[in-house]
């Protein structure tokens, strides 16, 4: 049995306003909240016993998941009273560890959606007796990113900053937010402060002289970590892009939860997934979206590559594209708007009030 620590503690500042009610982790992605995707393919992978480290609305996930028995797990819970980084996270849940000091922990950032092979990463880790075993993805530009160079035995060389130059782009390979841990290292991270791994830790072990394994696995990847990521992401689950086994319903070019109310001409398309008790009128027609529990898209509607948050409304005829509407919020009728418009929890926006394109 490999057990594992799922960092789900942050704040979630970027995909505001949907984490304005809800932690990022528990924002539903193809009908479930997120974690329960990350969850699910850890238990397939064999895990029994995950802890979820957790800060924001730490309260949450407890009376959703319980002891973890729903999904085969045993799902244990702590809570840090100051935000204490990443490496400060793992080192605050050490102590529900079960494993021995040279027994393997996974652990997970909770805003990453992944075809990862858990299996192959912590063989990989145990065949190298690697001190640190980390999953590494190539992307095409890694500008955005933090590089790590490995030789060719996987074996980690260096943690580079964002390259700012072309010449600094010594690599594609990039950290994709999945390691494998001996647990004495975790042991090893000083407690009771905030501590970046990513800053701190694996720099540190490394100019030590300590093992760190990359494993470079190419398969689906994507950063949650904003709204148009986000839905994307729902959408790929819904579509079976990307693996999960806990997509509530057959994948497909839609994903209609079961007490939801869809007009028999209402048009779903590229994965779009409509939440518990949501209601699609008479000729709405909705592409690569997610309507979250409650909300009401009302008849002509036209939306694209957006999220409808829980209890929201959109008006007849109203064309969205790109945005996100916070919970409750209400966009009326012969309203459009476009990429990047993020209509905040309770927000009311009048009928005809805003227009990209003329009224004709």
């Amino acid at each position: 049995m490999t057990e594992a620590i799922l960092l789900v503690g942050g704040k979630g500042t970027r995909l505001r306003p949907l984490t304005v009610h809800t932690p990022k982790p528990m924002v539903p992605a193809a009908g479930v909240p997120f974690l329960t995707h990350q969850l699910a393919r850890a238990r397939a992978a064999g895990v029994e016993h995950i802890v979820l480290a957790t800060s924001y609305l730490a309260e949450v996930f407890e009376p959703y998941f319980g002891d973890g028995s729903d999904l085969g797990l045993h799902i244990e819970y702590v809570t840090e009273r100051e935000p204490l980084g990443t490496g400060g996270a793992i080192r605050n849940v050490a102590a529900r560890l079960h494993s021995g000091p040279d027994e393997p922990v996974l652990v997970f950032n909770g805003d990453i959606l992944t075809g990862l092979d858990i299996r192959a990463l912590v063989d990989t880790h145990e065949s190298t007796g690697a001190d640190i075993s980390l999953h590494l993805t190539k992307v095409t530009d890694p500008r955005a990113y933090g590089l790590v160079p490995t030789d060719d035995t996987g074996r980690v060389l260096a943690f580079l900053e964002k390259p700012q130059t072309a010449e600094e782009i010594v690599t594609d390979q990039i950290n994709a937010g999945a390691y494998v841990f001996r647990r004495s290292v975790i042991d090893a991270i000083p407690a009771g402060r905030p501590v970046s791994v990513e800053r701190e830790t694996f720099p540190g072990l490394l100019a030590a002289g300590a093992h760190l394994q990359g494993m470079v696995d190419s398969t689906y990847w994507l950063d949650l970590g904003t709204p148009a990521a986000f839905v994307r992401g729902s959408a790929d689950l819904v579509l079976g892009r990307a693996p999960s086994p806990a997509v509530p319903g057959r994948r497909g070019d839609r994903l209609i939860l079961p007490t939801a109310t869809v007009a028999p001409d209402a048009k779903l398309t590229g994965g779009t997934v409509v939440g518990e008790g949501a209601y699609i009128a008479e000729g709405a027609r909705i592409s690569g979206s997610a309507i979250l529990p409650g909300a009401v898209v009302e008849a002509g509607a036209v939306i694209t590559d957006s999220l409808i948050g829980t209890r929201a409304r959109v008006g007849e005829r109203t064309v969205l594209t790109g945005v996100v509407v916070g919970d409750g919020a209400t966009v009326g009728a012969d309203n459009e708007l476009r990429d990047g418009v993020r209509v905040w929890c309770g927000a009311q926006i009048p009928t005809g009030a805003v227009r990209f394109s003329s009224d004709m």
